[in-house]
């Protein structure tokens, strides 16, 4: 065996990790100016107002902002574990770390037979197409819990619950990973998990649920796919706004409600079509558990009325899993997702002005971007049902008692 052969595209990997995640830290930490709106003040302002609030045992009442359930006040308050450094900064190092462990993660179960290290270069590439925002979001941390929670789950069911049950806990879209598990254990340690923090938060801190409410009276946002219709009626008279709304930059205005009322129902067909998926399933792979949980979050990440930058670090970490499944046919899909990632760096930050403006570039990057993300939702549902939706259900892999007793009898 070529030991130094084998090491070489590891040592590779690793070496373009450290690379890129170095200048990340570098934008985020401004040594480097990158172009385009400070990503930095959702750190330097809005978390650290969350966290003046939230250690002194309250969630913030009285902003409209705090839209995310309680157990988000773990990573707003994190950065008090770095002590010796100032808020952002810690939150910076945090968000690294937690990048540190994904890829961790992705290593470790790639060179597991029948595995293999594409996811992890999924997760080493796309990151950093999405530029500094990555470190300027706690998304990433919720990715990490998503992606040990999916990578559990055939072994560890149990482990795969709490984790769901706890990403959920701190951003919702983790009970998507859910719609591919037929373990009993898992969907009932999900539950749990969620039944006990929700009831934690509630006895501990006057509001853990406010953040219901909070969503009520949104417009929709300027980079999401229902956006367009108004990026493109701008052209032609349309006298809506574009104003900073419940912590986005939001169209308001005439059909505004219409327009987030379609998305809200394109989002019920989407969870539609996963019930009828789920119950017409007969073929589960190795592979289907991520699969179906890429396709889940990213349909309905299409059909949002919200596609923030950082929604795509959710897509590339869920990506990353599917494609340590030598088994995985989501190769195409990936790619559109990774290519939707670069897509959206140039929307946001670089060029969001046009973005707002809603000029013949900021409409073309949107239509770009968002048009992958489309393409790569059908294509995705498309395989997901192809390999798993089938008159004959696969037979099980031989357990090594089966192939014991079958050597022992043939003659």
């Amino acid at each position: 065996m070529d030991i130094a052969g084998g090491r070489r595209p590891l040592a590779g990997l690793l070496v373009t990790w450290g690379l890129t995640r170095l200048v990340l830290l570098l934008f985020v930490l401004k040594v480097f100016v990158f172009p385009g709106p400070d990503v930095t003040s959702d750190v330097s302002v809005i978390y650290q107002g969350w966290y003046e609030t939230l250690r002194h045992g309250t969630f913030p009442l009285d902003d409209v902002t705090w839209q995310y359930p309680p157990a988000a006040a773990l990573p707003i308050l994190s950065p008090a574990l770095l002590g010796f450094l100032d808020y952002a900064t810690a939150f910076f190092v945090l968000a690294f770390l937690a990048d540190l462990v994904v890829l961790s993660l992705l290593l470790y179960a790639g060179l597991r037979p029948g595995k293999t290290v594409r996811g992890a270069w999924v997760w080493v590439l796309g990151v950093p197409l999405l530029g500094p925002t990555v470190y300027a979001r706690y998304d990433v941390m919720v990715t990490a819990v998503a992606v040990a929670g999916l990578l559990a789950g055939a072994r560890h069911p149990r482990v795969m619950g709490v984790l769901v049950g706890f990403g959920a806990m701190l951003k919702v879209w983790p009970a998507l990973l859910l719609v591919g598990v037929r373990k009993r254990a898992t969907w009932a340690w999900a539950v749990a998990t969620v039944a006990a923090l929700a009831a934690l938060f509630s006895v501990t801190m006057p509001g853990a649920f406010a953040f219901l409410t909070f969503q009520r009276n949104r417009g929709t946002e300027v980079e999401s796919l229902g956006s367009l219709v108004f990026h493109i009626a701008r052209q032609f008279g349309w006298n809506g706004q574009v104003l900073l709304n419940y912590g986005s930059i939001e169209f308001l205005g005439p059909y505004v409600g219409l327009v987030s009322s379609a998305a809200l129902f394109l989002t019920g067909v989407v969870f539609g079509w996963l019930l009828l998926w789920r119950l017409m399933a007969t073929r589960f792979l190795p592979n289907t558990l991520a699969d179906a949980a890429f396709v889940g979050v990213l349909m309905f990440t299409v059909t949002s009325r919200v596609i923030s930058p950082q929604y795509m670090v959710w897509l590339v970490g869920l990506a990353a899993v599917c494609l340590c499944f030598r088994s995985s046919r989501m190769g195409v899909p990936v790619a559109l997702v990774l290519a939707a990632a670069f897509v959206t760096v140039l929307e946001f930050p670089l060029w969001f002005q046009h973005v707002v403006a809603s000029d013949t570039l900021g409409v073309t990057l949107l239509v770009a971007r968002n048009g992958l993300l489309v393409v790569a939702s059908v294509l995705g549902a498309v395989e997901l049902w192809q390999s798993t939706v089938s008159r004959e259900p696969v037979p099980p892999l031989p357990t090594q008692a089966t192939r014991t007793r079958e050597t022992s009898t043939s003659p």
